[in-house]
Parts: structure tokens; sequence; C-alpha cells
């Protein structure tokens, strides 16, 4: 049972990555999957979070309009599309799946996997 994280890397203020959640040895299909991200010195903060049954999305205002969350049932993944990046999104990008009754508070998730580092450069 295992997530992996994948996808980020350095890019200009700007620029966009797309960063993925690739599950193995159980199927995404009944949990909410979490992204959540850690800069130095910083708390861990919810960036974006997608609901097992009906796809419904939340965002951090931070993120709002910029990134994207989505799900491929088939690949077993869950994607995070990050456009217009800028130096404050830099950070240590993880993501999670459970049951979270607050999907932003970084509680209640039963599996994480580890992180993928993005650095934005100004």
């Amino acid at each position: 049972v295992q997530l992996q994280a994948s996808g980020g890397g350095l890019v200009q203020s700007g620029g966009s990555l797309r960063l993925s959640c690739a599950a193995s040895g159980f199927t995404l299909d009944y949990y909410g999957v979490g992204w959540f991200r850690q800069a130095p010195g910083k708390e861990r903060e919810g960036v974006s979070f997608i609901h097992p049954s009906d796809g419904r999305t939340s965002y951090a205002n931070s993120v709002k309009g910029r990134f994207t969350i989505s799900r491929d049932y088939a690949k077993n993944t869950v994607y995070l599309q990050m456009n217009s990046l800028t130096p404050e999104d830099t950070a240590v990008y993880s993501c999670a799946v459970g049951h979270p009754s607050i999907p932003l508070v970084p509680y209640e998730y039963d599996i994480w996997g580890q992180g993928t580092q993005v650095t934005v450069s100004s």
C-alpha cells in the first residue's frame, strides 16, 4: 500500500508544473485525496482536495484559480496542475488519502506519500 508523488522540479515564476499522486496496492476510488505543501520553517498547508464520490474539489485561497486537482480512475492517479507559479509556491508537496471531515487540514488522513520538491525561481 503506497502513494507515490512525483512531478516536482525547478521552474521560473509564471511557469507550470503537474504533480502526480499514484496509488499502488489499493484503489483511490473510495478515498478523498488531498495535496499539502510545507515550506521551510512553515507549517504544513492544505492546498487542494478531491472528494471520492462526486469529485467535488476544494482549494486553499492562495492557489484558487491557479491550481487544478483532477483524478484518473483508470490510472489510479490524482493530479495537481499548477499554473502561474510564484516563489511563494516553493515547498515540498505531498499527497494523502483518507476521509477527512475538514479536507484541507492534515488530520484524519490514512496514508501519506513522500513529498516532491517544487522550487519556483523569481
